[in-house]
Formats: structure tokens, C-alpha cells, sequence
């Protein structure tokens, strides 16, 4: 017998991109979908690409049927998953798409997000060390944002190796526009977006900025510092991530690559590319391509990274968790490679 999960923010585009993933999943079945403003829409009607779930309606997020399942996934606005949770707390497993868990530090939830801090649950990237262990032991997982995810699988390998000064690191990363939700906003119009590309969050303010460094501190031991610029790119889903460290020595690309194959020699879904990444290639699906080059001129390393933000930057890494920690093939419902052109 399958797995029972219901989903709380299932209007919305990581909530659709669970729907979508977990169809056609072999252990674990939908149940309810709960969309606020929603409730009592077919499913269908938000996502009209999804026929396998024809007929079925929205039921409300304060329907208490909600918890009656083996595992939940929230995919919910920042801050509105802790009362949810709170409000079902017989639930056995939960995965919440959202941040009110990734931060250990009371203070920096206060500075990046406002409001009380809910806590801390197990933080669940898989391919950081000891990760696997810990998400397989827990029952509530704080799922790891978009940008977050793209960065940490970047800088993370040369940290670990010693390869790499800590502090100083300098990021710009473009993200497609359903990384902003599905809320009506004015700057993510088409007619705004389309052709343009701007900046925003810019100086160290964005929400990630404190999850990052958190994660790659626990990998590496140090302090870890960066500076990080967000840039909207005019496309749906993806995200590019270009990333500059300063090297400890002038190491050629070789021994900058072989932290990366170390660390992610058996990983399903991380490959190293020998071209540059483009968002084109993992469209659709949890893989994350990444490339290393190395400028000895300035002492610089440069990586880039691509990957869907709505899969492995949020449904289908929060798939891969409960995969984990069901203990499932890791892959299951994420078999899909991506769609290019």
C-alpha cells in the first residue's frame, strides 16, 4: 500500500510541482490538496496540465483532514508553516518547502525574516557530509531554499578540501520568475520582465543570505562570509549561479575538480559538465549541472551552477527528503531527465 501525503499550498508553484512529481511516484500517493483562497476549485483549473488529478478539489488549509496522512509537505509563504504544523502535530512526517525552519539562529531570523523564530528541524540538503543520516532519522525536515540549494552545492566541495578562503566569497545568481510565487506583483508582469534583467535584494539583505552561510560554516569548520547579488532573468524556472572564491594557492582546474568528484562521486543528481551549465538542460527535473574553472592570474575559483528551482530548489528536493527518510530509492518520482530545447 502507497504512502498517504497531503500538500498545504498546492495553488500555488512549488505545491503544482509537487502534484505533478509525486503522480507518478511508485510509493507515495496525493490525498488532499489544500489551497486557502482556493478551496473548492478542481485542481485542474490552476493546473491544466495535470489530468491525472481530474476531478479533485482544493479543500480548505484549515480543514482538519489535513493531517490525517503519513507525510505532509508545506509549501506555504514564509512564516505560515510553524502554525499549520502546530495544528497537526499527531502527523508523523513533514517536509515544509518554506524557511520557518532552516535557521539554527534565533537573531537571524529576526534580521532576514522578522517575527518569533519557530525552531530548528533537520536541514535536509542530501549531498552535504552526514546529511543522509540525519534526514533518515528525523520525522520533520526544514527543506533548503532555491538559491541556497545552488550556491551550497557549489562552494561546498572546495571548502571542505581546504581549497578555498572561507570568507569573502562573492555570488550573483539569476533565478527565473516563479521563484517569487505565484502572487500577482507588477515587477514580474510579463511585459516588465520580458527582455530585461534587473537586480534586487542587493546588498548581503537577502533571506538566503544567512542559510548559506550557515550550511557551508557546519561543512567547513570557519566562519564563512558572502556577498550575494539576486538577479531576475526573463524565464519561468531556473537557476543560473555564478560563484567566486579566492584559492588558498594556485591550484589548476584539475585539483579544483577533483574536491568535486570527491565529495559527489555517487550522487544521482549532481553532474560535473565539462561545457558551461545552461538552465535549458535540467528544465524539469532534480539534476544540478556544475562547472569549475580556475583563474590563477587573480587567484580566483569560478563555478557556476544550474538547476530548476522549482525541482531540486523545492518539490523535488523535498521528494528526494521524504524518499529518505521513508526509506525509499532516493530517486523515486525523480527519474525524469530535464526537457531541452
Amino acid at each position: 500500500m502507497k504512502m498517504r501525503a497531503n500538500i498545504a499550498g498546492a495553488s500555488g508553484y512549488a505545491g503544482g510541482e509537487l502534484l505533478r512529481l509525486l503522480a507518478d511516484h511508485p510509493e507515495i500517493e496525493v490525498g488532499l490538496a489544500a489551497a486557502s483562497s482556493n478551496a473548492g476549485e478542481q485542481i485542474t483549473t490552476l493546473h491544466p496540465g495535470l489530468h491525472r488529478y481530474a476531478g479533485k478539489r482544493f479543500v480548505a488549509a484549515e480543514d482538519p483532514a489535513l493531517g490525517e496522512c503519513d507525510i505532509l509537505f508545506t509549501a506555504l509563504p514564509h512564516g505560515a508553516s510553524a502554525a499549520l504544523v502546530s495544528a497537526h502535530s499527531g502527523i508523523s512526517k513533514v517536509v515544509d518547502l518554506g524557511a520557518d525552519f532552516r535557521l539554527a539562529n534565533a537573531s537571524a531570523w529576526k534580521e532576514f525574516y522578522g517575527g518569533e523564530h519557530a525552531g530548528t528541524w533537520t536541514y535536509g540538503l542530501p549531498e552535504m557530509p552526514d546529511a543522509r543520516a540525519r534526514i533518515k532519522e528525523s520525522t520533520r525536515i526544514a527543506n533548503p531554499g532555491c538559491y541556497a540549494t545552488a550556491i551550497t552545492l557549489g562552494i561546498a566541495p572546495l571548502l571542505s578540501a581546504e581549497l578555498v578562503h572561507p570568507e569573502g566569497i562573492v555570488v550573483v545568481a539569476a533565478s527565473g520568475t516563479s521563484g517569487a510565487g505565484r502572487s500577482a506583483k507588477v515587477n514580474l508582469l510579463g511585459s516588465e520582465v520580458m527582455g530585461s534583467m534587473s537586480a534586487y535584494k542587493v546588498g548581503g539583505v537577502h533571506q538566503h543570505t544567512p542559510e548559506i552561510e550557515q550550511t557551508l560554516a557546519h561543512v567547513s569548520g570557519k566562519k564563512v562570509s558572502l556577498t550575494f547579488t539576486p538577479l531576475l532573468a526573463p524565464m519561468s524556472r531556473g537557476i543560473l549561479a555564478a560563484i567566486t572564491v579566492r584559492m588558498n594557492g594556485k591550484h589548476h582546474v584539475d585539483t579544483l575538480r577533483s574536491a568535486f568528484d570527491r565529495m559527489y562521486a555517487e550522487e544521482l543528481f549532481i553532474h560535473m559538465v565539462d561545457g558551461q551549465p545552461a538552465t535549458s538542460s535540467v528544465y524539469g527535473s532534480n539534476n544540478v549541472h556544475i562547472a569549475i574553472e580556475s583563474d590563477v592570474r587573480v587567484g580566483h575559483a569560478v563555478i557556476t551552477v544550474a538547476l530548476d528551482n522549482l525541482v531540486k530548489g523545492a518539490a523535488g528536493q523535498a521528494i528526494q527528503n521524504a524518499n529518505i527518510m521513508c526509506g525509499f530509492a532516493e530517486d523515486s518520482g525523480l527519474k525524469g531527465q530535464g526537457i531541452a530545447p
